[in-house]
C-alpha cells in the first residue's frame, strides 16, 4: 500500500494514542473514542493478522473470529503489501512474551 502522510487530524489522534501509558488508559480512551462494535472489529482484525502470520487457513480464522473471508483477505493483503503496521505490533507483542 502507498505510504502517505496523515492529515493534521489523524496526526493529532496518533499523537494522542502515543501518550497512553497503560493498557487500562488505552482501553478507557478507546471506549470513549469508539463504539463497542468498532473496538471488537479492530480486535478481531488483529487476531486474524496473528493467525495469518501463524499460517492458519481462512476457514479457521473466520470460524474463530467471525470475520468474513473478504475482511480476512484484506488483513492478509495488509500483512503482505501494507505499511507493516500489523507486523510491527505482532513482532513487538511476541518479543514481550
Amino acid at each position: 500500500m502507498e505510504k502517505r502522510k496523515p492529515d493534521e487530524s489523524i496526526e493529532f489522534l496518533i499523537r494522542g494514542i502515543l501518550t497512553l501509558q497503560t493498557p487500562e488508559e488505552c482501553l478507557h480512551f478507546f471506549e470513549d473514542l469508539c463504539t463497542v462494535s468498532e473496538i471488537q472489529e479492530m480486535a478481531r482484525r488483529l487476531q486474524a493478522a496473528r493467525m495469518l502470520n501463524h499460517n492458519h487457513i481462512y476457514a479457521d480464522i473466520a470460524a474463530k473470529t467471525g470475520l468474513s473471508t473478504a475482511t480476512i483477505s484484506r488483513v492478509n493483503r495488509c500483512l503482505k503489501y501494507g505499511s507493516e503496521g500489523y507486523l510491527t505490533v505482532l513482532d513487538r507483542m511476541e518479543r514481550k512474551r
